[in-house]
């Protein structure tokens, strides 16, 4: 290893040699390296195995060869030898640049093609790596090119420089070395760098005029020698400019003057002597060569317009003369697009042309008035229109005040004008009155004596003089109970009115208020009668008789006439009792009931020595008013024990033993009820039987019937309930059945007879015919579970039923009409 080389971009922690040794005796060997002192260890040896490691990274540029001493020793004996290390190139440096920054000056006329400068690379890698080439960045608007190999730099044949459009020119060069492995890769490194040429103006361009075009304006005010406009050019070859010398070649009239040096136009007279009121001056710009030769130039036109100077603002003027303020009076809200024809306004503004035109503004309650024309010329007259008629109210304000503004347009002065417009108004009758509420709600107690205040109302009418004064009336339903005070709104009550909770509580009528000229608004009054504890309660009588079971309780009511609670609500309370101690009473609802150990008459017996076990009490009624009212009765019960009477039927009539009327009512409510049941099945089966025809056609003979033939009767039972329902209905002779007359021990009304048949047709039939059957319907209705009719047979002979009703009577007649062709 006295000889090594190795490759600058090895990697660090690369193995790259093995120390091999050994010793005679065969003892086992320990290697190491080590480095003069100062120097980069690079290496480092593992001292068993011999292995050498880079350490440190390599860099061939800095340190081409590297000195180390190796050892070999086995604990006694060492051995030790210089071992050079030459580190071999890598692609690693890119190319340097020399003589940085590079900043070339260069005339505009460089021929075409010259070299302008040569630019240096150096690359310090070795063979391939270290060999540079160049070349420029491309670019569409390149005017250079460089040669490859040597670097020199020209400007690119066929492309001028020019001063004027780019006085500088910024060109990128790129130096590429010639390429080289890198770490297993093969690579090429570049550097730019980046060239300033600066170029150098030449005199090849002519002068020229700077911010045309020009005009100048000359005023009324302006005198001889005045500054009318300045002119000013500049030599186009700006690296190297000539001075310029300026001149007037025509169309200044005698009348204008200008500074061959500074290019100042002057006026020569009087602007009232000028002829024309525009000029148009030519102007010539040259420049100066050596010997104050004129070389290039460059000619202009300048404008120059004789104007008016704007020194006068608008000014408003009124039938007298000048006017700051306009004043009219008028009444209020007048209609829109009214014109105030009190206001006489005139504007006007001396200047002329654009020194005169203003505008016109109208500056005050928004919308409420517009002011016409807007734009003005020199003069105009002013016009003010009602635009939102709402605005001008005399209830709002007596008086509007507005700014009319008058500003010019399209001058630098802005002069402006103003005038104050006044407007007095006149109040109209344009309010009804409002009160302060739709509605009013009063309470009044009910033993309030006639002429008590109820409420008092309020109307406002903003409108001035007798038309905001109001006066105030009622009417409605419950009114003529209360009386209103005209100016005031106090309304009350009528000095005779009695106001009385239980007769009526709830009053609601209407109040007007009516101006001068009738214009008038309503509002609701409601008034509550509050009801006062002014009844006491009563009993229906002052002696009260109760029948009382034992272990049921009786009841006694009292009632209070008053109308609300708690004047209205009764307590009820024992006084007195005989004998004492016996009864309770609930003081919610007034039922009296037995002591809990009252359980049987033998308890009774014990306690009363009367066998009528009839007891007495008093009993007090008491409302919860404020003050309160109370009224006594005397109860009389008679007390006895439950009979063993069972079933519904006897517990309703045990209850209802001390109400017999209740009974009653019950009792005709289930017979109502069982006669409508009858009437509704009978009108059913009615119609049932008309929609299903079921009268059938009977064929039978009919016979005549004796003249002296016995009327049907009608027999209805009225005041005894029959066992059938239907047998108040049947049809009877009345000497079939004497008794039945006999029977009853009061006399009965006579009961309804039927309509008796007409006699039949007399007959037309012959002795030797022999009678035939004629076809006649028979038929007999009946309701099933009806009131009506039934057929009745008796021992003694066949009874025929039959309906009486008008449907019974035409059917019949319809028979014997059908009957008479057949006798």
């Amino acid at each position: 290893m006295a000889l090594f080389s190795i490759s600058e971009d090895t990697p660090v922690g690369t193995q790259i040699y093995i120390l091999n040794g050994t010793d005679p005796e065969m003892d086992p060997v320990r290697y190491g390296l080590t480095f003069e002192k100062g120097s980069t260890e690079y290496f480092r040896v593992d001292p068993k195995t011999g292995n050498v490691t880079l350490i440190q990274e390599l860099d061939r540029e800095k340190q081409a060869e590297i000195s180390a001493l190796v050892s070999i020793t086995d604990g006694r004996n060492k051995v030790v030898e210089t071992v050079r290390v030459f580190v071999t190139d890598a692609n690693d440096e890119p190319p340097e640049f020399q003589n940085l920054p590079f900043i070339i000056d260069i005339p505009e006329d460089t021929v075409p093609g010259s070299s302008i400068y040569r630019v240096q690379a150096v690359d310090k890698d070795m063979g391939s790596g270290g060999s540079v080439s160049y070349y420029l960045q491309t670019s569409p608007f390149a005017k250079f090119t460089i040669d490859g190999h040597s670097g020199i730099l020209r400007v690119k044949p066929g492309e001028t420089l020019d001063y004027e459009t780019t006085p500088t020119h910024f060109v990128t060069v790129v130096a590429k070395d010639g390429g080289g492995k890198y770490k297993g890769k093969h690579q090429v490194l570049t550097s730019t760098a980046t060239i300033t040429i600066n170029v150098i103006d030449a005199q090849d361009m002519p002068p020229s005029f700077i911010g045309t075009p020009y005009f100048g304006y000359i005023y009324e005010v302006s005198v001889p020698g005045s500054e009318i406009f300045t002119v000013y050019a500049k030599d186009g070859d700006q690296g190297n400019p000539n001075p310029i010398h300026y001149s007037i070649i025509n169309g200044s009239d005698g009348v204008f003057d200008i500074n061959s040096t500074s290019g100042c136009i002057t006026l020569t007279t009087y602007p009232f002597m000028l002829k024309n009121e525009l000029y148009e001056i030519k102007v010539k710009a040259s420049e100066v060569g050596l010997g104050d030769l004129l070389l290039d130039y460059d000619v202009t036109m300048v404008t120059v317009r004789v104007v008016d100077l704007n020194n006068h603002p608008p000014t408003f003027y009124g039938e007298n003369g000048p006017q700051s303020k306009f004043e009219v009076t008028m009444y209020e809200h007048p209609p829109a697009g009214e014109i105030l024809r009190g206001f006489k306004i005139t504007v006007n503004d001396s200047d002329q042309g654009a020194n005169a035109k203003f505008k016109l503004r109208l500056v005050g309650p928004s919308r409420v008035l517009r002011v016409v024309p807007q734009t003005v010329l020199n003069e105009a007259q002013v016009t003010i229109i009602v635009e939102d008629t709402s605005g001008i109210d005399y209830e709002k304000g007596s008086t509007l005040s507005f700014k009319l503004l008058a500003v010019e347009i399209d001058t630098p002065e802005r002069f402006s004008a103003t005038a104050d417009i006044v407007i007095n108004l006149l109040d109209t009758n344009d309010n009804i009155p409002k009160f302060t509420s739709e509605y009013y709600i009063a309470r009044v107690p009910e033993n309030s004596p006639g002429g008590s205040s109820v409420v008092s109302v309020t109307a406002n009418d903003p409108d001035s003089g007798s038309w905001g004064e109001v006066r105030y009336t009622i009417y409605g339903s419950g009114s003529d109970l209360f009386v209103i005070h005209r100016s005031s709104g106090l309304i009350s009550t009528q000095p005779w009115t009695s106001l009385d909770a239980e007769v009526r509580s709830k009053y609601n009528f209407y109040v007007k208020a009516e101006d001068s000229e009738g214009k008038y608004g309503l509002a609701e009054v409601f008034v509550t009668v509050l009801d006062m504890n002014d009844h006491s309660p009563e009993f229906d009588e002052k002696l009260l008789e109760k029948t009382m079971i034992i272990g049921t309780p009786v009841r006694v009511e009292a009632m209070d006439e008053d109308a609300e609670s708690p004047n209205n609500v009764i307590e009820y309370s024992i006084m007195t009792a005989d004998p004492d101690n016996a009864f309770d009473i609930n003081t919610a609802t007034g039922e009296i009931k037995l002591k809990p150990y009252i359980k049987s008459m033998e308890i009774v017996q014990n306690i009363t020595k009367l066998k009528a076990c009839k007891w007495s009490l008093v009993v007090e009624a008491r409302d919860r008013g404020s003050p309160s009212f109370s009224t006594t009765a005397v109860v009389n019960i008679d007390i006895t024990e439950a009979t063993p009477l069972k079933g519904p039927m006897a517990a309703f009539l045990m209850k209802s033993r001390d109400n017999p009327m209740k009974a009653l009512g019950m009792v005709a409510v289930v017979i109502s009820m069982l006669v409508g049941v009858t009437v509704l099945i009978s009108t059913a089966m009615y119609m049932r039987n008309t929609k299903s025809n079921r009268i059938m056609p009977a064929r039978r003979i009919i016979k005549r019937r004796p003249r002296d033939q016995q009327p049907w009767t009608f027999k209805m039972s009225i005041f005894k309930q029959p066992n059938n329902p239907a047998d108040k209905f049947l049809i009877s002779d009345p000497e079939s059945n004497p008794q039945r007359s006999t029977s009853s021990p009061r006399p009965k009304p006579p009961p309804p007879s039927a309509p008796c048949l007409p006699p039949p047709p007399p007959s037309n039939t012959r002795l030797s015919e022999r009678p035939r059957a004629v076809p006649t319907i028979s038929g007999a209705l009946a309701y099933k579970g009806s009131k009506k009719a039934k057929s009745s047979r008796r021992k003694e002979g066949n009874v025929s039923s039959a309906l009486v009703s008008e449907l019974k009577m035409k059917l019949e007649q319809k028979i014997i009409e059908s009957n008479q062709g057949y006798y």
